[in-house]
């Protein structure tokens, strides 16, 4: 029987509604500083963020759609609207816009107090990912992951499993003994193109994707008395190979 040594989330719709209230108005801000005559509205969002990672997701809308004027070298006009999203997004983050998912705080805890690894595995920005861990959990649970990465730490973004192939590595793990938490069918590719088992929960921008490959779907890990999914149940998942 497999032992959990580590459980892996992702960030962006895991740990927080990142997205809907986080980057897109971030992205929005940006255009507006910018001077662009457009808005990514929700349902629009709801499509982008299939594309993994903010420069992808900006490049794809721009390759569909049209570049802003004047662009004469894109890769440096992306980098720089990046950079720009990312202070937007970071001051939200500050300001104690975003609240935590339900449950994650618990199971981090929990976790933790039962010795188990804890990482993060994120196609998003660093400087944010960082923000994000330390305003919402706070430095002492900050302080318990073993490993955090995010960015362009690898080469390949999700749904490539490179990322959770280098958690492997850095974890000094086998995929067997770890537990990934994703949102989306991107992440669930990617942790089980790495080997690993996938908790899925679904927000209201992924709810309709499809994830027959995942080892669990809720709406939520959920806080007492709506526990989803807590240690035990994570463990079960394992047990049944």
């Amino acid at each position: 029987m497999n032992r959990l040594k580590a459980l892996i989330f992702d960030c962006d719709g895991v740990l927080a509604e990142t997205e809907r209230d986080g980057h897109r108005i971030a992205f929005n801000r940006t255009f507006a500083a910018k001077g662009y005559d457009f808005k990514w509205d929700i349902a629009l969002y709801k499509e982008l963020v299939k594309i993994g990672g903010g420069k992808e997701r900006m490049k794809h809308f721009f390759d569909r759609t049209s570049w802003p004027p004047g662009t004469s070298d894109p890769d440096t006009l992306i980098k720089e609207l990046h950079k720009l999203k990312t202070d937007y997004y970071t001051q939200i983050v500050e300001s104690g816009e975003l609240p935590l998912r339900p449950g994650v705080a618990r199971l981090v805890d929990e976790a933790a107090a039962a010795g188990v690894k804890l990482a993060v595995c994120s196609t998003s920005n660093e400087k944010a990912v960082h923000t994000l861990i330390e305003r919402l959990l706070g430095p002492a649970r900050k302080a318990r992951f073993d490993v955090i990465l995010a960015g362009d730490i690898v080469s390949k973004k999700k749904p490539d499993p490179e990322i959770y192939t280098l958690v492997l590595d850095r974890l000094h793990l086998k995929p067997a003994e770890c537990v990934v938490v994703e949102d989306n069918r991107n992440g669930l590719l990617a942790a089980k193109g790495a080997g690993m088992h996938c908790v899925v929960t679904a927000n209201g921008y992924t709810e309709d994707e499809d994830f027959r490959e995942a080892d669990l779907v809720v709406s939520e890990l959920g806080d007492p008395p709506h526990v989803q999914v807590d240690l035990a149940t994570i463990r079960r998942l394992l047990e049944k190979d």
